[in-house]
Order: structure tokens, then sequence, then C-alpha cells
């Protein structure tokens, strides 16, 4: 069978690898794609159609007879991408529109959460500047416990609704700090119409980490946990990014809380989506904050993350392509989903100056050794081809994945792959794992 695969990061080009090694798949067609799938060869082939160019898509399906499509990114979701496939009765990995809205507006997800009794923080919706200042005023202290001590509204996370690349959300210490976030939101724009709406949420502490699912809308497979590093500095400093590296499995994730996640979180989800009349379906990722043992929804997302997708992928080691399909045709249930032991780890390579303004168009040098490397894989996201020569094209450049026995070990081939890995400017973090560590 034919599989289209649509996306242009690190998160397809993991995905292209992993379905391109289904003994059942001809061709694997990935739209746009980078410069790292331009040259996998074999069985991998570029297609220069935009993700959310629906139409070209359906027209680029019929004419190479592709019989399964699996969507990477959440824009081409939010457009309606699998509600205009099962339309032309063609097959789709992914949730329709209306069942993305758990990732596409974060008022959705908080507003079903709460009606459904899942686990997350308290929040308060705001549609402009006056009403969000308004709600900071009242924040000095909060109720007070049992011991009649204040309890301190700070720490307040701040979301814009709507989809920002992983970035739309701003952590206020104090008051000055969430005033100026409202500004920053409703007057400056700086999230566009995705700050059209405004959440408040309670700070939650503990440690994060993610839980991935693939779905038909009842029945579901686990994909092994991951920890992502979201700030751009060492030591979780700076501003959030799309993701500087991760690793899975993640400790923090015992099997005692995965068994909460599955019955507090997963289960309820898909259950009050069918019930609501938006069966799920696709990728479920589950961004957890988890304190004490207890698991809470930070956000979730209608599709795998990006870089966790890079680590959790390679550990696999069943046939990625037959579970897709089940998630399509059903029985998702029977099909073997067996992880591999050891670990996974990856460390992107970003542009300086990322994740504000970044210059493109470095010429991106690779050392050949790195192919020799025993467990080492280089997912490109941000890089395109300029005749022979692979040149940067984005803020997150390449994502530099490495599994092991040990996560330690992971790590250290990872990190001997990045240090074999050159361009102008290249940044990366040198303390990917350091917790689970």
């Amino acid at each position: 069978m034919n599989v289209l695969i649509i996306g242009s990061g690190a998160r397809e080009h993991a995905m292209a690898w992993a379905v391109a090694r289904s003994s059942k798949v001809s061709t694997v067609f990935v739209a746009p794609g980078n410069g790292g799938t331009a040259t996998m060869g074999g069985k991998v082939r570029n297609v220069s159609i935009k993700a959310t160019d629906i139409d070209a898509l359906l027209d680029l399906v019929a004419r190479e007879s592709i019989g399964l499509t699996v969507v990477g990114p959440e824009q081409p979701l939010e457009a309606g991408i699998v509600n205009r496939f099962r339309e032309a009765g063609l097959k789709v990995v992914g949730p329709t529109a209306e069942a993305a809205q758990l990732e596409t507006s974060k008022v959705f997800a908080k507003e079903f959460m709460k009606r459904h009794g899942i686990p997350t923080a308290g929040y308060e919706v705001f549609n402009s500047l006056a009403s969000a200042n308004n709600h900071v005023e009242t924040l000095s202290t909060c109720s007070t416990n049992v011991e009649s001590l204040p309890i301190p509204s700070w720490p307040q996370v701040i979301k814009a609704s709507g989809i920002c690349a992983g970035k739309g959300v701003i952590i206020a210490a104090n008051k000055d700090e969430a005033l100026s976030a409202n500004t920053a939101m409703f007057e400056s724009r700086i999230f566009g119409d995705a700050a059209n709406e405004v959440v408040y949420e309670d700070f939650l502490t503990g440690q994060e980490a993610s839980v991935f699912a693939l779905t038909d809308g009842e029945n579901y497979r686990l994909f092994l946990s991951a920890q992502d590093h979201k700030r751009i500095g060492e030591g979780d400093t700076g501003k959030n990014t799309g993701g500087m590296g991760a690793y899975a499995p993640a400790p923090i994730v015992t099997p005692e809380v995965m068994k909460k996640v599955e019955e507090q979180i997963i289960r309820p989800t898909l259950k009050g989506m069918a019930d609501e009349g938006h069966s799920y379906t696709g990728f479920l990722y589950v961004g957890l904050m988890i304190d004490n043992g207890q698991p809470s929804v930070v956000e979730f997302n209608a599709r795998l993350g990006d870089p966790e997708t890079q680590v959790v992928l390679p550990m696999l080691k069943s046939d990625l392509f037959d579970a897709l399909l089940a998630s399509v045709d059903g029985g998702l249930e029977a099909v073997p989903f067996e992880m591999q032991a050891g670990a996974a780890a990856t460390v992107v390579m970003a542009s300086a100056g990322y994740p504000d303004s970044y210059e493109t168009g470095r010429e991106i040098t690779i050392d050949p050794a790195v192919n020799d490397l025993e467990g080492v894989l280089v997912f490109h996201a941000g890089t395109r081809r300029e005749g022979d020569t692979l040149v940067t094209s984005g803020g997150r450049v390449l994502s530099v994945t490495a599994s092991a026995p040990s996560l330690r070990e992971a790590l250290d081939r990872a990190y001997r792959a990045v240090d074999a890995i050159g361009f102008e400017g290249a940044y990366f973090r040198r303390d990917i794992g350091a917790k689970a560590l």
C-alpha cells in the first residue's frame, strides 16, 4: 500500500522512517517533507504540497493511489482535513476538526475536562484586555487552607486558547508580569487570533511528562511515556520553545501512574468525546504534570508530539503501519504493539536566536561517521536541499536521536553524533535527560 505522511518536521521524518520499515508499504510520500526526507531514498519521496493545501493533497491521493494518509501537524487537523478525506471515502489517521478541538481550543479542552471530571488545573477564561486585567487585580491571595494560611495566587499560567506551535504560554510570577502578558496577547497580538480567548490556569507543581495513545475511537494502544524539554536554556530556563530534546521512557511515569492516566484521563476522554458525538481517532497526546504520583492534564495535543515522536517511534518494536491501519479500520486491540527494552534520547540542534528571530540558509555538515554510530538516527526538521548542499530553513533544524540499553548510553551516543554535526550558530542544550539521570 502507498502511504502519505503530511508535514515537514522531524516528527514527520521519524514517521516516514518508521512506516517505510513495513514490508506491506510500497511508497511513502511526504508532503511537503524536508531536506532529510528528500534524500532517504528507497520507498520515501517528497511531494511539494503544503500541509494545509487539502485540495492538492486529495488530488495527490487519487493520482498516486494512496491507501492511507497520516496527518502530522495540527494546522491541517484544525482546517478539517480528516473531515474532507472521510467525505471522499479515504482512509486517514487523525481526529476530525471537532474532535481536534482538544488541542486547537484550550477553552474547549478545559470545559470538556471539567464536564467529565478529568484532573486538570483550575482555570478562568477571558476574551478582552479589560476582563483579564480585572481578574489580575483580584489575584493577591486565594482562599485559605485548613491551617488558615494564605495560598498565593502566583505564579499564574496564561495561555492563548488557539494553536501557537507550542509557544502560546506565559508564566507570570506576579501581577506586573500578568498585566504585561495581557497587553502582549490582547493588544500587541503576539499570538495573533490564537489569543482571541485567553485562559488563566492555576500553577501546578510537580514534574512534567507525556503519554501518547493511538486510538480507533474506542480501543487504544500506548507508546512509551516521554519527557520533553520545553525551555530554550539549560536548567529549564528562558523562553518556551517547540521542544529542545526528549527522552523515553520517563521514570516519573511509573506503572502506578500510568494506570491512573488510563483510568482517570484516557478512557474518560475517549468515552466523553464519543458521548458528545465527536468520536476521537488517531493520536492522542496527553501532557501531564505529576505530583506525588497523581497525574493532571496540562494540555492535550491531537497528534504525536515533536520532539517526543523521535524517541517513542524508535522504541516501537512492532509494525507501525499495521497499527495505523487498524486505527482507521478498527480492531486495534488485536494488533501487536510491543516496545523495545532500553531507552531513547533526542537532542534538538537549533538556529542561533531561536525561538525569536534567526537566520536561515546556513550550510549543514554531517560527518559520514555519524552513519556508523550504533543506534543513532538524525531526523531533519528545518532543513532544505540547495542542489547538493543541505542548509538550515527553520528554528529547530535537526533532532539527533539515539537508542541504547540505558538512558545514559543513549544520551552519550546522541551527544557524540551532535558533536559530529555543524552549522553556523548551531545551538543545543547539554542537559537533556539530566532529570532522569
